[in-house]
């Protein structure tokens, strides 16, 4: 499998799903620490992959997301955008929104 047919397959399978550096838990730089705090605070579950071990996804999101930084939300398979959008939208209570509408089709989908 290509790394882009990685991503994919990542982005398909997850209905939120933030690349950073580090973890949700243990972020290794401000901009991913800002943003999953962010999604943390909507309350919903949410995957992420940590691009600081995954090198070869860290080289190819950026080109094919045409996206140049992290982290990186992705909803629905839609890039939602990096810290400062994922805050502005947390701020203004669109980010919960559209997590909690994403969670809810996904709990749907499952039943």
């Amino acid at each position: 499998m290509s790394v882009v047919d990685t991503i994919k397959e990542q982005i398909e399978s997850n209905t939120i799903l933030l690349y950073m550096k580090g973890t949700p838990r243990f972020p290794q730089c401000g901009f991913s620490s800002r943003a999953s705090a962010a999604l943390v605070e909507c309350g919903e579950r949410f995957a992420f992959v940590n691009i600081l071990e995954a090198p070869e996804i860290r080289a190819e999101l950026p080109k094919y997301a045409n996206w140049p930084t992290f982290p990186q939300l992705w909803v629905n398979g839609e890039l939602v955008g990096g810290c400062d959008i994922i805050c502005e939208m947390a701020e203004s209570g669109e980010l919960k929104e559209l997590v909690a509408a994403a969670a809810k089709q996904e709990g749907s989908e499952e039943a």
